[in-house]
């Protein structure tokens, strides 16, 4: 073959591979930006706009969903990291790293001259068997008052003794049963605020005050009503309010309305939450009574009163129900109390499901939301140790899967065994990436610890950060859930096999331009 073929041959795989090559970049710059913050000597990331707010975190989700990324393909990935915040709640940068090692390894295969379905299935081969493997090893929870449950805590919660013992206690509060509900989230119960003393409590916040300062401050024996609406009349057109009859009609309206609300001093309400507005009559009646209103609550907020109070939720129109039939919708609760330096309301000891708030404080502003995000990543990781389990945590299990990986490319035939390895090699970037924000040689470590593990027989050993030796983490209590491991390698699965598959890259036309055309043609 001349030189001018084999320029021309390479600049056609050069073009052929341009897709999967750009795209593979993007995916590594955002791996990138997350990968120094793993680990317990995981630095933090500065994000600034261009107003010059700045946000400093250690917050893998955070920092994906803040920074700018304008690639399809980084925004793919971001996705996958927000899919992964909203099942588990924790593990985005593992899923990241992992997304970024998969497809790098993919790639290199690929330029190798494996052919990308070769690699895929593979690929697919292996993160099977690495998720059968999480699962078998996985060590379970007994309850909440498990040790363990504390070291999943303080591990997420990076280190803030304070905060994984808030956690800890409101896991206990609500207890093993509803953490194991599917359609509950412990992370929901936490709450920040600057000023506030760290506290849990069973019972739930509202972050808004009382409507007016003639309304109470403290109830007991509390009779909640939940309106899943505006506390107003019902609303009238204007063409209808210029007619007489029309006219007629509003005013009866405003004294059936009038009625209504005097129907819940009536039977005995003492604490009224609105979704929408108070129309002002009703706020005269309901002050005059010593009741106490609160308007515009978030619906977040709404639902977790009606369920922690047993209370159900009604439309302003099911005001109209007589008074024995309106007493079914009400709640109960022991203690309401507004804090005016907070600016919020608390609903204590509610008759329905038990609910608990952890509540951490943060001495300013600025660190009042990261303190949130990290209380949140510890809430998440304790429930999802509950439901699914433990394992080993600074990178052991993965590397103690990937040993198990490389035993299926003994029974994959053909090139599809590039792709095993892939998976193999992906498994190890955790291990590898902890072990460099450290400050150690990662090559190094990393044969140190293989070594180990085969030769003492245990999958729980790894680097101590500290101390740089081979240490075993179930000793020292360095665990992660089983099901953020598990979750966060089908993740990066799945966006690997997508952004491999991708073959062309084409600019969509604008919407506007296919509306003309269409146009054109009718």
């Amino acid at each position: 073959m001349s030189l001018k073929q084999q320029a021309s041959t390479g600049a056609e795989v050069d073009e052929k591979l341009a897709a999967l090559m750009t795209n593979a970049s993007a995916i590594r710059a955002i791996a990138s930006a997350v990968e120094g913050t793993l680990g317990p000597k995981g630095l933090d990331t500065m994000l600034v706009d261009r107003f010059g707010e700045v946000v400093i975190t250690n917050d893998g989700v955070t920092i994906l969903t803040m920074m700018e990324a304008n690639h399809p393909a980084a925004k793919m990935l971001i996705n996958i990291a927000k899919a992964q915040q909203a099942e588990i709640g924790d593990g985005t940068t593992t899923a990241t790293v992992m997304a970024g090692a998969l497809v790098g390894e993919g790639v290199s295969q690929v330029v190798k001259g494996v052919p990308v379905a070769r690699v895929i299935e593979g690929l697919r081969a292996g993160v099977k068997k690495a998720l059968e493997v999480l699962k078998d090893k996985a060590i379970p929870i007994k309850g909440v008052d498990d040790p363990l449950v504390k070291h999943i805590a303080l591990i997420a919660g990076r280190e803030h003794q304070d905060i994984a013992d808030l956690v800890v206690e409101g896991a206990r509060l609500i207890g093993e049963e509803k953490l194991k509900d599917p359609s509950f989230k412990l992370s929901d119960t936490v709450d920040a605020e600057e000023g506030a003393d760290n506290e849990v409590f069973l019972g739930v916040i509202i972050n808004k005050e009382p409507i007016n300062d003639l309304m109470p401050k403290e109830l007991a024996d509390v009779k909640v009503l939940v309106i899943d609406d505006a506390l107003e009349p019902e609303e009238m057109e204007d063409e209808a309010l210029g007619t007489e009859a029309g006219f007629a009609r509003y005013l009866a309206l405003r004294e059936e309305f009038k009625a209504n609300v005097q129907k819940l001093v009536e039977i005995g309400v003492t604490l009224v939450l609105v979704d929408r507005g108070v129309e002002d009559q009703a706020e005269e009646i309901l002050t005059d009574a010593g009741i106490m209103v609160i308007q515009r609550v978030a619906n977040k907020e709404l639902r977790k009163t009606a369920e922690h109070t047993g209370a159900r939720a009604i439309k302003r129109t099911g005001l109209k129900k007589d008074a024995a039939e309106l007493e079914k919708y009400l709640g109960r609760a022991d203690r309401v109390m507004a804090d005016e330096k907070l600016e919020q309301v608390r609903i204590l000891g509610g008759h329905g499901k038990p609910m608990a708030t952890i509540l951490v404080g943060a001495a300013t502003e600025e660190v009042v939301g990261e303190r949130e995000r990290i209380a949140k990543d510890a809430a998440s990781s304790v429930q999802a140790a509950v439901k699914g389990g433990i394992v080993a945590g600074g990178g052991a299990i993965e590397l103690a899967v990937s040993r198990e990986v490389e035993k299926v490319r003994e029974s994959i035939r053909g090139m599809a065994a590039y792709g095993v390895d892939c998976v193999s090699e992906a498994l190890k970037r955790p291990l590898s990436q902890i072990v460099s924000n450290a400050g150690f040689n990662p090559l190094e470590k990393v044969g140190d610890v293989v070594a180990a593990q085969v030769e003492q027989g245990k999958d729980s050993l790894a680097i101590d950060c500290d101390t740089g030796d081979v240490t075993d983490m179930l000793a020292l209590g360095v665990v992660d859930p089983a099901l953020v491991k598990s979750y966060a390698l089908k993740a990066a699965g799945e966006i690997a096999e997508a952004i491999l598959r991708i073959d062309t890259i084409i600019k969509k036309r604008e919407e506007k331009d296919r509306k003309n055309d269409f146009d054109e043609i009718v």
